[in-house]
């Protein structure tokens, strides 16, 4: 969800430039079952632009009605939303709707936040008696600072509070430069991954032939450097060349991500993965626990397209710890 809040500081920023108005609506929480989860948000232009969605269409309309008063009188308000009686859903949503107009030192703490890729949390202030309150408000804990998302807001122990870790944004490290390189780059960044990609000198190629990537390196493996390989990285090696394949794995060895995904079928794997413990012994057991090879999930994909879907599916199953079953055959609730 982090990759949806840079969106809406985004363009909070570009409000404020144009001296409009916003608000934010969040669902803080949820009876029943929902298209989204408590934490989701939503930022509304004092024209009545949306950037983000707190659900799959239905309720952002009313949202917009019901923070009309918001821009007016600068209260903030809590919305219930029933959907027992218009929702496929069912579920009854618990809705902050309140101004948002951080400060530019919050501004400036989130950037920094964001580059070094810390957590930080959000807490929201919330009743579930629906109408306006003025004791109701959101708050970012970066560090050891606490940031209001108005002025003068307070957060009191008198009311529910809502609480969501937030980690840095997923990044994908892509080694490769080939067609469906390009295609796995442009999916990723459709789900607000940050898209790094790494290819030789000889492929003569920039970040302009890779839509969405947020970052480009052409570096040979003896010279790269990735930094802030953590939880929320996933690698894919997929040079076409095995050679290639096996010096940019020696450089990454002593990484941890949480995906690390080959293209190639299983022989080619394990004769890769012999030669490189025959290179490098000392090799840990978890580092060959993140390893995906083949890389994607059985999806009978065929294109490079369908190859780039396969593999996110598996990466996002990897990092939700879920294993991978057609939602119909599911006993109980999807969402648990």
């Amino acid at each position: 969800m982090t990759h949806e809040l840079k969106h809406i500081v985004t363009a909070y920023k570009a409000a404020k430039d144009k001296k409009q108005k916003t608000v934010l609506a969040t669902v803080v929480a949820l009876e029943g079952s929902s298209y989204r989860r408590p934490g989701v948000r939503m930022l509304i232009r004092e024209d009545g632009k949306r950037i983000g969605a707190v659900s799959g269409g239905c309720v952002e309309k009313e949202i917009i009605r019901q923070a009309q008063t918001v821009f007016t009188d600068d209260i903030p308000k809590m919305m219930i939303y029933d959907g027992r009686y218009r929702l496929g859903c069912e579920g009854i949503l618990y809705i902050l709707i309140e101004p948002f107009a951080p400060s530019s030192t919050f501004l400036e703490a989130f950037e920094l936040t964001l580059s070094r890729r810390t957590q930080f949390k959000i807490i929201s202030s919330f009743s579930k008696d629906e109408g306006n309150n003025t004791s109701l408000g959101s708050f970012f804990i970066i560090g050891r600072e606490k940031f209001g998302m108005r002025n003068n807001v307070v957060l009191t122990d008198d009311r529910e509070r809502f609480e969501q870790e937030m980690n840095p944004c997923f990044k994908l490290i892509i080694i490769g430069a080939e067609h469906d390189a390009v295609q796995l780059c442009f999916f990723a960044s459709l789900t607000g991954w940050e898209v790094t990609i790494v290819a030789s000198a000889a492929e003569e190629k920039n970040i302009s032939d890779f839509p969405g990537a947020s970052l480009f390196l052409s570096e040979e493996p003896e010279m790269l450097s990735l930094n802030s390989i953590d939880e929320q990285t996933a690698i894919v090696l997929m040079t076409h060349s095995y050679v290639r394949d096996l010096k940019y794995l020696l450089a990454i060895k002593e990484s941890r991500p949480v995906y690390l995904g080959m293209l190639g079928p299983a022989k080619r794997r394990e004769k890769l993965l012999n030669e490189f413990i025959e290179n490098y012994p000392e090799v840990s057991d978890a580092f060959f626990d993140t390893i995906h090879g083949p890389a994607g999930l059985d999806i009978g994909a065929e294109t490079a397209q369908e190859i780039a879907m396969a593999i996110l599916s598996e990466i996002l199953s990897v990092t939700r710890n879920k294993e991978p079953i057609m939602l119909k055959n599911k006993q109980g609730r999807i969402h648990t």
